[in-house]
């Protein structure tokens, strides 16, 4: 770490962060994803409105945008959804899967630990 910025963390880049986040994940495919569903997991359409809007989306998926996931998910935020739960199996989906895999590990840092991604996003699960 530099002397002139012994408050800031080291510098990593998007693939060290991205490699992280999914060391801790058991990353599901688009057809476990479905038996998932099937055993009771919510998936999370972290999508913005523009790109769901543009791309399609499932109707079994519930939509909660980036930006506010941790709030949603998090079952001590006054934010929370009713369903939040540190048991509950959340599987985050994006459009290729790599913000989900980021998304799905600031979960598990809230204790949300069963929550994961879908390899390969939407474009994967639409293609079944």
């Amino acid at each position: 770490m530099s002397a002139d910025r012994p408050h800031l963390a080291p510098r990593r880049s998007i693939d060290q962060l991205l490699a992280d986040a999914r060391a801790g994940l058991d990353r599901l495919t688009a057809a476990e994803t479905l038996a998932a569903v099937d055993q009771g997991a919510v998936v999370v359409d972290i999508r913005p409105a523009a790109q769901r809007a543009a791309e399609g989306s499932w109707s079994q998926a519930l939509v909660v945008e980036r930006n506010v996931l941790e709030w949603r998910f998090d079952p001590a935020s006054d934010a929370r959804l009713p369903i939040a739960d540190y048991d509950l199996r959340v599987v985050v989906l994006c459009q290729q899967g790599y913000t989900s895999s980021l998304a799905a590990a600031a979960l598990q840092q809230l204790g949300v630990w069963r929550a994961t991604d879908v390899i390969g996003g939407w474009e994967a699960l639409r293609s079944l």
